[in-house]
């Protein structure tokens, strides 16, 4: 393992560094930053939203986070252990004039986000606090607003960065934490990753850029996890596509000391500067655990597409009770989850999965800025934080108190998406898209598959190996893409064809 020869900077009213060695920071001068690829994007210099200061105040944490430099890598590390590194205001305060920083920076290779500690790269947004604030009425509900404006301004300006960005999810990622590494072209998920967006559990719905990512998941596993707040774990992770890479926690100081390393030439673009870090994090993947299967995969996953490709809660949990076979223990198990899940949020959230695959990155935090507020200034959020988190009785008296009381005419999702006013949420930058400029780095998708089989006459072995020829042997293709082509292939009449969904 390398040694670790880096300077810490500790963040705070007194700001202290000490090295161990002179900063050699590389040369890396990026000429054309902005993204490459089928995105469709507008972009706009960092200066354009110059008047927007997001700056440390008095009274924030001195080293809730720690930045640190070595050569050319620029690290952020979240440092509230005993709250699972659970994001606030203070620490955003930190990590967004860093990153604009780093952004202009010739010296600034790469930036990693890791937490410190063992158990989590981050746990959320510090909800207890902002249910505290909506308990105190109108003006703390406008300061829970005002920790939303931030954070969704960091998420954006994360899924727009202009430098190569990796998070290592080592450890609990939930919530805000997944703001914080979901947008990223590189997110390395370990056997200690555990990922979930958990906010129907809590009377919210999923945030921090959810609606853009969760709907362009294959089939509806992206509206599966969102409704239920189901967990992801280790591998599952890396095989659901939410983390990009799979690789053990003890070669991350190694990894992070071999990307420090890296030289970048003056004239490489972006996409040029990504491909070598993938290529490089790929040497550090050294095989999936062979104890631990895919989870969403075979019946349970077309279980899935039948019951969560509904467009209204009570198809869905009609689509549940018609399931038989060796799917029906997991049916039942589902619907008692949705029954223990706040039936306003399961509701908002599944509008929030149809209208959220239609946005562009910018519109989709701008419209949940607004979905948040309305939250904020409702009872469900308060009184699921206060049950799970604060009386932690884990019953929280939901209003409508179950998902039957819910009436078709009742339209409780409609309101939570009225764009009120013309004063949207403003961002950082004026950079949009929709769709990832990085989307290759990740595992292949069922859409993926499906095109390549357009092209003429396939066997299953050789779209597998299609598929691994182009992404140049990356770990998990093989094992992903033929999941995908045993579920969704059939032969008919001696031609390998897609079978379509029947919902």
């Amino acid at each position: 393992m390398f040694a670790r020869s880096f300077f810490r900077c500790r963040v705070g009213k007194a700001s202290r560094c000490s090295s161990n060695f002179a900063a050699m920071p590389l040369r890396a001068k990026v000429i054309n930053p902005a993204f490459s690829g089928k995105a469709q994007m507008a972009t706009a210099s960092w200066q354009d939203s110059s008047e927007i200061v997001i700056k440390e105040l008095p009274g924030d944490e001195p080293e809730d986070v720690l930045f640190s430099s070595h050569f050319g890598v620029r690290t952020i590390e979240l440092n509230r252990p005993k709250k699972l590194h659970s994001l606030d205001g203070s620490m955003i305060r930190k990590i967004v004039p860093r990153l604009q920083e780093w952004a202009k920076s010739d010296m600034a290779n790469v930036v990693i986000i890791k937490g410190t500690g063992p158990k989590a790269f981050c746990a959320g947004g510090d909800v207890a606090s902002l249910a505290q604030d909506n308990a105190r009425g109108e003006d703390g509900q406008k300061r829970s607003v005002a920790y939303f404006d931030l954070e969704y301004k960091l998420d954006h300006l994360i899924a727009t960065y202009t430098k190569p960005y990796v998070a290592f999810i080592d450890g609990i990622t939930m919530g805000g934490g997944v703001g914080l590494s979901l947008h990223a072209p590189f997110r390395i998920a370990t056997e200690k990753t555990v990922f979930a967006m958990p906010e129907t559990t809590i009377g919210f719905f999923p945030d921090v850029g959810a609606s853009f990512f969760l709907p362009r998941m294959n089939g509806a596993v992206g509206t599966y996890l969102a409704l239920t707040s189901e967990r992801l774990k280790g591998a599952n992770v890396f095989y659901a596509g939410v983390a990009t890479h799979y690789i053990h926690s003890s070669s991350l100081p190694a990894l992070e000391h071999r990307l420090a390393e890296l030289r970048f030439k003056d004239y490489d673009t972006f996409q040029e500067r990504l491909r070598l870090i993938d290529a490089t994090i790929e040497e550090f993947c050294t095989g999936l655990p062979h104890d631990e299967p895919m989870l969403i995969k075979g019946e349970m996953r077309n279980a899935i597409d039948r019951c969560f490709s509904k467009n209204t809660v009570s198809e869905i949990l009609a689509a549940l009770k018609a399931e038989d076979g060796e799917v029906k223990e997991w049916a039942e198990e589902t619907l008692a989850t949705l029954h223990k899940r706040s039936p306003t949020s399961v509701y908002v959230t599944l509008r929030q999965m149809r209208l959220g695959k239609s946005w562009s990155i910018a519109e989709t935090f701008q419209r949940e800025h607004q979905i948040a507020a309305k939250f904020m200034a409702g009872p469900e959020f308060t009184e699921g934080v206060n049950a799970l988190l604060v009386r932690k009785d884990g019953t929280p008296k939901w209003q409508p108190s179950s998902l039957e009381d819910i009436k078709p005419g009742d339209n409780i999702a409609e309101p939570f998406f009225e764009v009120e006013g013309t004063d949207r949420l403003r961002l950082l930058n004026d950079i949009d898209y929709t769709t990832y400029p990085h989307a290759h780095f990740s595992i292949p998708q069922e859409k993926d598959v499906q095109d390549i089989m357009r092209e003429g006459r396939w066997t299953r072995k050789s779209i597998i190996d299609r598929f691994v020829k182009q992404r140049r042997g990356k770990q998990g293709v093989a094992k992903i893409v033929g999941e995908i082509v045993e579920r969704k292939t059939k032969v008919q009449d001696g031609k390998l064809i897609w079978i379509e969904d029947s919902a």
